[in-house]
């Protein structure tokens, strides 16, 4: 708290001052270009592809609405360094509804962030952040793109949730988005069925000035990284002429990692930023253009796991794991590597997960800590990407059910595990049939994912 404390008193002000977009032969090229007075400054980057595209200044104009306000979704990565209390917008016009709306992204957001840096008393809208706008033209937007779109844009991940969604839909009006690919990403688009030309891969450029500052002691942490896929996939799909960003988040994304709390590492993939992004880009970008929203939000992770088993041509490159991600495995040592083996265990044998995993992990008796974090209500959430304690619980009820019909010993994890008394067999069915009436699928994705998940 006091190093929070001490930063905003020495660096009061952010700025965003400008971005530049350089539209070149095979590629646009984004700068952005903010500063911390006193401190130093950053030129954060994009690069999006345009081989194969058609340009013109109506596609053009709207792209550069969205690249705006890409640039306030990246400010947070930046100003998170010295929380400085005040952000002053250079670069465009904001109305008081937009900044309310950044506002609340900025706090929600950075929600883990606040928590992890023990400065979660500062998680408020009204006293976090003051955004300044010094443009005082009035914002007159123009929603209407005269723009035909059609086909679908699907953010890939390279985790068994993107290779559910590319299984469902079909693949002649599909196009994959992967944003600085790595090799899962791109390995699951390619098993999928995708070849190159339907692979689309803009490349986001990191200021390094932001890890000289990270080294040296400044604030660091978890940012709204689904936020920025939003927006940047978003603009893609202006370039393609895509209608619909099909994601893949599911009901889970919207359960809080600390009790009692809204603090949830998954704010960005919840239905409420999935809503609150639709609300912003059909009254502030384009209410005729293209269509965001996640596949997946009706069906629980239970229905996702069944699905994904079905295919195993992905069990040899798929990826989730954030610690491992750089070298593309499975670290098998942090929450989420955890929570997919339990999951996939509950579906798949002993010598098909060892396929996948190295070791069993539920034979790692130093994971216990985030056992207990993933399975038991009195312990807070691991801040991972995960599903809820209920589903968790219910995969671990399966795993201990499938070893006593087996005769084979439990592992260590399950030793002291006490399985649920009621009846397993209505839980499955139960889980089976979830269907979350809040969520924003037009009625043809309805109607696709009904039939694939029966």
């Amino acid at each position: 708290m006091d190093k929070f404390t001490s930063l905003r008193e020495k660096y009061p002000i952010f700025e965003y001052n400008s971005y530049h977009i350089l539209v070149k032969e095979d590629k646009i090229e984004v700068e952005y270009n903010f500063n911390i007075p006193g401190l130093t400054e950053f030129t954060p980057k994009w690069e999006f592809p345009i081989n194969n595209i058609t340009m013109d200044e109506k596609k053009l104009k709207l792209f550069e609405k969205v690249i705006f306000n890409l640039g306030m979704v990246e400010v947070i990565s930046y100003l998170k360094a010295t929380c400085s209390p005040k952000l002053i917008v250079n670069a465009g016009i904001l109305d008081k509804d937009q900044i309310d709306w950044f506002k609340k992204l900025y706090v929600n957001g950075l929600g883990e962030f606040f928590y992890i840096n023990n400065i979660v008393s500062q998680m408020n809208v009204d006293t976090f952040l003051d955004i300044m706008v010094l443009n005082k033209e009035k914002n007159d937007i123009e929603l209407n793109s005269n723009l035909l779109f059609s086909g679908n844009l699907i953010p890939v991940g390279g985790g068994k949730d993107s290779a559910v969604t590319l299984e469902v839909l079909n693949k002649e009006e599909n196009t994959c988005y992967i944003v600085n690919p790595r090799g899962a990403s791109y390995e699951c688009a390619t098993i999928a069925g995708y070849e190159k030309n339907k692979i689309y891969c803009p490349k986001r450029i990191l200021d390094k000035r932001l890890i000289d500052l990270n080294n040296q002691g400044f604030l660091n942490g978890h940012t709204p990284f689904s936020a920025i896929i939003a927006f940047s996939s978003y603009a893609s799909a202006i370039l393609l002429g895509k209608k619909y960003i099909v994601l893949s988040n599911e009901d889970s994304a919207n359960e809080a990692n600390v009790k009692g709390t809204n603090i949830n590492h998954q704010y960005s993939k919840s239905i409420e930023f999935e809503n609150d992004f639709r609300y912003y880009y059909m009254n502030y970008i384009c209410n005729n253009g293209p269509e965001y929203f996640s596949l997946l939000r009706p069906i629980s992770e239970w229905q996702i796991v069944k699905a994904f088993v079905k295919n195993p041509k992905y069990f040899p490159v798929f990826k989730s794991c954030n610690v491992g991600s750089k070298t593309d495995v499975w670290c098998e040592n942090c929450p989420k590597c955890l929570y997919v083996y339990i999951m996939l265990s509950a579906f798949l044998e002993d010598d098909t997960m060892k396929t996948i995993f190295k070791t069993n992990m539920l034979e790692n008796k130093e994971l216990k800590d985030i056992f207990n974090g993933l399975v038991y209500p009195n312990y807070d959430k691991p801040f991972e990407c995960v599903g809820t304690k209920e589903e968790i619980r219910l995969s671990l009820d399966m795993i201990v059910s499938k070893y006593i019909s087996q005769n084979k010993k439990l592992p260590v994890l399950l030793e002291k595990y006490i399985a649920s008394e009621k009846d397993l067999r209505k839980r499955l069915e139960d889980a089976l049939s979830n269907w979350n009436t809040d969520n924003n699928l037009p009625k043809k994705f309805e109607e696709v994912l009904r039939k694939y998940i029966i």
